[in-house]
């Protein structure tokens, strides 16, 4: 349970805000704790006056090992993540299982699950009231089956793009530029990557929008485009190949985060150091107050540097050190050394989540650590979690909305489309591609453009992304929702079309 000294207690209701029990409240300026309190330790971490600190247990809490907060649960409450609650000294679960219901395999579905043919190449039935320019048909499985198909120029067109890396690239919310122009953002984060989205509507219809189209396009088209970040790094960025940041090329990302990389080596570092520190600009790993550390070893004495999140999991600043961080030399990484648990001859280790950089540090009489040469074992065993690293590179997500006009070539229902792709019976795909489509209105979606057939994009001046789009659907689901009929066209009649042009085209050469 928590405890407040009242002489410190400014009554700021940091506490109380965020408190996830409810379990404090500030009465007359005061912070009061009812018995409600698990001793998550939130409070402690937001308050800046030093004001809450941990009381001794009580004899009939429950402690919770679910997760790395331990929540200690009076008899008959929940703990803070409210999943489970005590039930006389025995921990249940708030909620039985969710077990999903099976359903039958379609065999409809798997016949429209690929496009007959794709958009890459069919130009456009401009303006949109004219069917598309191919409506293909073809029996699969016993169906028959329609793909219509077109190049549509999309406005409302995005590049999401993943780059594998723990180097620092941009603070979130950072600009992304090309020759100066504006052409996206940095966004949130991934585990283990850097997330930037490139374009959007507003960004295209803007001063730069023939810029910002080009590049979406090259991306997309797997071609390298160098980008700079507002106060941040220079980015070389082709899809399918590894990033090249500020002229460095990144070929492995992490294993995973440091306190991961606690849990995932726990049996092999537990015999080879007695601390370790690893480090993360997301999460940086304390060994032995990682639980799965603390399985291994007892508590070394050791502080890192970085803001407590849980027992043996750090928040550090992200910089171009050692694993993202701001740690420039890996001694940094350590704040204090409590002779009370150390003792001299101790071995720490620091180390980064991909496993190419680590120091080996021995404690010495006075509580200070002295770095000194990895051992061999310790080598072996980093060439192991190196092993363990992915390839970094660069792939990206074709993001955009075609819910607009492009769809009157595909029917004289528009909305009639739209529900169809939501429920399944017409297949978006983008240049062959599986879309995933985003609930809500519109036809959102996202597609993988290493997925998709060679060179799927172009761009126009309007300026808009000139995307490769197809609707696969069965022939009577077709007519169902006001779709072109009489425009439908053979498979044979079409190929044997297509061949001639090409003929047409080597002649012409």
């Amino acid at each position: 349970m928590i405890q407040v000294n009242v002489e410190k207690c400014m009554g700021c209701k940091a506490c109380e805000k965020n408190c996830p029990m409810d379990a404090i409240k500030v009465i007359d300026k005061k912070a009061k704790v009812s018995k409600e309190c698990v001793n998550c330790k939130t409070c402690i971490k937001v308050c800046k006056f030093d004001a809450l600190s941990e009381a001794k247990a009580q004899e009939e809490i429950l402690v919770c090992t679910n997760c790395g907060v331990k929540c200690e649960i009076p008899n008959g409450l929940f703990g803070a993540c409210k999943r489970f609650v005590n039930d006389n000294g025995s921990l249940l679960r708030c909620r039985p299982l969710q077990i999903p219901e099976k359903t039958p395999v379609d065999k409809e579905k798997i016949a429209i699950s690929k496009p007959l043919i794709t958009a890459v190449g069919a130009g456009a039935s401009y303006p949109d009231y004219h069917p598309a320019p191919y409506i293909v048909q073809e029996n699969i499985d016993d169906y028959d089956v329609v793909t219509v198909v077109t190049e549509a120029p999309v406005s409302y067109s995005s590049m999401m793009v993943k780059i594998d890396t723990n180097f620092y690239i941009g603070d979130e919310g950072a600009l992304v530029r090309r020759d100066g122009k504006v052409m996206g953002i940095v966004t949130t984060e991934q585990y283990g990557s850097h997330i930037l989205i490139i374009g959007g509507v507003n960004r295209v219809k803007g001063p730069d929008g023939m810029l910002v189209v080009k590049t979406m396009t090259q991306l997309g088209n797997k071609e390298k485009v160098i980008l700079k970040i507002d106060n941040g790094a220079i980015l070389e960025l082709e899809v399918g190949k590894a990033p090249i940041i500020n002229g460095v090329k990144d070929e492995k990302m992490r294993v995973g985060c440091g306190g991961a990389c606690c849990g995932l080596f726990a049996k092999h570092l537990g015999k080879l150091i007695d601390e370790a520190i690893i480090l993360d600009h997301h999460i940086t790993g304390l060994f032995t107050k990682h639980p799965a550390g603390a399985e291994q070893l007892p508590y070394s004495g050791v502080t890192p540097v970085g803001r407590l999140a849980t027992p043996g999991r750090y928040f550090f600043e992200h910089g171009d050190g050692w694993g993202g961080t701001n740690i420039k030399e890996p001694i940094e990484a350590i704040k204090s050394i409590d002779m009370n648990y150390a003792k001299p001859g101790m071995k720490i280790l620091v180390a980064e989540t991909t496993w190419r950089k680590v120091a080996l540090f021995s404690v010495n009489e006075e509580g200070k650590p002295v770095q000194i040469p990895l051992t061999e074992e310790l080598e072996e065993f980093r060439k192991l979690a190196a092993d363990n690293c992915e390839d970094s590179r660069v792939s990206a997500m074709y993001y955009a909305g075609v819910g607009g006009s492009a769809r009157a070539g595909v029917t004289v229902d528009p909305i009639k489309l739209t529900q169809a792709v939501h429920r399944g019976d017409a297949v978006l795909t983008i240049a062959g591609a599986p879309a995933y489509v985003m609930p809500g209105g519109g036809i959102t979606f996202l597609a993988d453009v290493e997925k998709m057939v060679e060179k799927p994009f172009n761009y126009t001046a309007s300026p808009a992304v000139v995307a490769p789009i197809e609707y696969t659907i069965v022939k009577e689901k077709y007519g169902d929702i006001g779709g072109h009929i009489k425009a439908v066209r053979k498979m044979e009649e079409v190929i044997k079309e297509d061949r001639y042009q090409i003929i047409r085209l080597e002649k012409s050469k």
